[in-house]
């Protein structure tokens, strides 16, 4: 039975209670049943699994994360939409969220009214995006230097290393030219935090434990001391 013949069932995580009352009242008597409200990014990944929602509403900046959260709900749950509510208007946010497996970015500040129609078009298999937002993106990426594309050749060429992204490669390339974490930043234009979740990112799919590492990994010296 499809969600156009049922209520559809939504996982609500934001560690704000104002944030998840104003979102329960906006969806009431829309077709939606919120059936696991949650503060984590762990609880969260934990109620999706366990109640396999319709749809999955993750606040960006809650404890663990919200891409971190996205991530790993997409991979154990990949029919389920997911959508990253936020006050962010980050264009790094919002590819990160995307590529981790995001159907939606919507801004919190969306209104009442607004927010059960752009669930309903996600679930209905469209994508949603601010389009001030979705503006700024096509023409960041018009304006970003050709180290994209070069990113991208290179993740084409290691299809057989872990499956990092045309980023994180990015990243990586410049951790092995031994620039700082500030000087990765200024090169590709992003923050200073935003290099080091990719970092994380890296590790975590590498599993090593040190940048160092990572490094001699892409150089295919890799050390017998970590796992």
């Amino acid at each position: 039975m499809s969600t156009a013949d049922r209520c559809a069932t939504v996982l609500l995580a934001d560690d704000h209670d104002a944030t998840k009352a104003g979102i329960r009242l906006a969806l009431e008597g829309q077709s939606f049943e919120i059936v696991a409200e949650v503060s984590s990014a762990d609880a969260a990944v934990a109620e999706a699994v366990a109640r396999r929602p319709d749809l999955c509403l993750l606040d960006l900046y809650m404890p663990g994360g919200g891409i971190d959260a996205t991530r790993r709900i997409h991979f154990a749950l990949p029919e389920s939409r997911i959508v990253v509510l936020t006050v962010s208007t980050s264009e790094d946010d919002l590819i990160e969220a995307l590529m981790a497996g995001a159907s939606g970015y919507l801004l919190k500040d969306i209104s009442a009214e607004r927010l059960p129609a752009a669930l309903h078009a996600i679930l209905e298999g469209e994508a949603a995006v601010p389009r001030a937002l979705g503006r700024r993106l096509i023409e960041e990426l018009r304006a970003r230097p050709s180290s994209g594309l070069e990113g991208r050749r290179f993740a084409r060429r290691q299809r057989d290393r872990p499956e990092l992204t045309a980023r994180e490669w990015e990243v990586l390339q410049l951790l092995a030219e031994r620039l700082s974490t500030s000087a990765v930043s200024q090169r590709l234009g992003i923050s200073e935090s935003t290099v080091r979740r990719h970092i994380s990112s890296i590790m975590h799919k590498l599993d090593v434990h040190s940048r160092a590492s990572a490094v001699r990994l892409l150089s295919g010296r890799h050390d017998p001391g970590e796992r």
